[in-house]
């Protein structure tokens, strides 16, 4: 599992909400299934089944439905019994739903994950997956509830869609396509706005670098690497294979492998106890008389480039990563090979293929940008893209990802979507692509909506589990949010009680 959780965390928007359960957490594994078409708006009617799990330990009648998924990673029950929205739901009364991602996990469309089968991933599809099931819940009679529910649920009872990263992306359009459906949404971390090139993911781990004081060292020692791997020179680039015990990867595989281990701490939470960036990065520069035997002035590299090696060292040794695993690691084609079920970064590979682009690049030379580099200029565009069409086929994927027309029509439509709670870290690398970036809102919507930074927190510290060292400004967060969501809880109840009397 850590080879996979590396894989994700590097590629996709989002890390895991799982975290420890709260205390009021009642334990809820029991799965549930749904059947669902494979294709909702063409012509392929075949049917699958979808997973997903219940908690309703809290649950009273008429009480709110809060609707999750687990996007991009397979269904636990951690989704149910092991986030903030547990904590939601037991002041509430409300029941927690985390629905399995079609081609995730255990919920698969179809046989097998080629391009031909890929295909019917569309945001659409997607949506209207979760779409039929909400309104199925709503149908449920009490015969029915066994099939579908530990309990009947009624129209009364509103949904409140909430999700980070990814998930937290559907979390808001569900709430821009369905509002009937959806009362309400809270996305955290969401990158809603999607990007061709996103050297701006390695800008917000540099604003992070710089917090924790190793910034400028740690783009210089990119630098430095830089030269070495594309000189050309076999004894050069061997030598700092050599030292950095890592033989079996060339040039550009080596940079994706080291740009991976560096970042694994970006999306990891700060607490009052610690900074996961400042323990697996700037410790090593910051304090470099830790690592005297890696910093011997016969290295010849610089003093910052000794300190990345040894960074570098210390979170493989710390990992238990095999070479085999690491070449797998660098290796961003040979990761998405294997066209059988249960490859969630071959899944995740097409929707960056096909829906929002999202590569995460070095930026424009510095003499351009005026921009630090955080990453190897040899992971660029044509790195990741060229993938596409020779892992899912031409006719399935179009190169480059048209991420205008994405854009269109999954994020200019959030400017009028009313009742969504966007929160961002101040230190989340997806944050500029997110509606709260760093340089301003890109949208300002309308009615009982809100935008908030989470002043020094990273990535989806809002939905984890509640503990007695999270930061201020992340209590603030979740306070705000609760509010927002018991007033949209409030007005959903209250239209529904005009409907019936009318």
């Amino acid at each position: 599992m850590m080879i996979v959780f590396i894989l994700l965390a590097s590629i996709s928007l989002t890390a895991q909400l799982a975290a420890a359960a709260s205390n009021t957490a009642q334990p809820s594994s029991e799965s549930f299934w749904f059947t669902q078409q494979v294709d909702h708006f063409g012509s392929n009617r075949q049917q699958w089944k979808q997973q997903y799990m219940v908690n309703a330990t809290y649950y009273k009648a008429g009480g709110p439905i809060y609707m999750s998924t687990a996007g991009e990673t397979p269904l636990t029950s951690a989704d149910v019994d092991g986030t903030f929205v547990i904590e939601l739901a037991a002041a509430t009364h409300g029941m927690v739903i985390s629905v399995e991602h079609r081609f995730y996990g255990q919920s698969n469309p179809l046989p097998d994950l080629s391009g031909d089968s890929l295909r019917y991933l569309t945001v659409a599809n997607v949506l209207e997956d979760f779409a039929s099931i909400i309104r199925a819940f709503k149908a449920n009679t009490t015969t029915m509830a066994a099939a579908i529910l530990p309990v009947a649920v009624g129209p009364e009872s509103p949904v409140i869609f909430i999700g980070g990263s990814y998930p937290g992306a559907v979390a808001a359009w569900m709430r821009a396509k369905y509002p009937s459906l959806v009362a309400g949404a809270w996305s955290s971390s969401a990158a809603v706005y999607g990007r061709l090139e996103n050297y701006q993911y390695d800008q917000g781990f540099g604003r992070h670098l710089a917090t924790a004081g190793c910034a400028w060292c740690f783009s210089q020692a990119i630098a430095e690497l830089d030269e070495i791997l594309v000189s050309g020179d076999t004894a050069s680039i061997t030598k700092v294979q050599t030292q950095l015990g890592i033989l079996l990867l060339g040039p550009s595989d080596l940079a994706n492998l080291l740009t991976v281990l560096a970042t694994i701490g970006a999306l990891q939470p700060v607490t009052t106890t610690g900074d996961p960036v400042y323990a697996t990065v700037c410790s090593h520069f910051n304090n470099s008389s830790k690592d005297q035997t890696l910093n011997s002035a016969d290295s010849g590299y610089s003093s910052c480039l000794n300190s990345y090696i040894a960074m570098i060292n210390r979170l493989i040794a710390q990992s238990g990563l095999t070479p085999e695993m690491l070449v797998a690691l660098g290796n961003s084609s040979l990761a998405i090979d294997n066209t059988a079920l249960n490859q969630p970064q071959r899944v995740w590979y097409y929707q960056m293929c096909s829906w929002f682009g999202m590569w995460q690049v070095a930026p424009p030379p510095r003499n351009v940008s005026g921009l630090l580099s955080y990453r190897s200029q040899l992971l660029d565009l044509d790195y990741f893209q060229t993938n596409c069409p020779k892992k899912f086929g031409a006719s399935h994927v179009k190169t480059p990802v048209d991420v205008d027309a994405f854009n269109g029509e999954w994020f200019d439509t959030l400017h009028s979507t009313s009742n969504v709670f966007y929160t961002s870290g101040s230190l989340d690398p997806w944050r500029d692509s997110t509606v709260d970036t760093s340089v301003g809102n890109l949208v300002h919507p309308p009615g009982a909506s809100m935008v908030f930074a989470i002043e020094g927190a990273t990535h989806v510290q809002d939905l984890q589990a509640s503990s007695d060292t999270d930061l201020q400004t992340v209590r603030w967060a979740r306070f705000l949010g609760t509010q927002l969501v018991k007033k949209w809880i409030s007005d959903a109840q209250t239209n529904q009680r005009h409907k019936h009397s009318c």
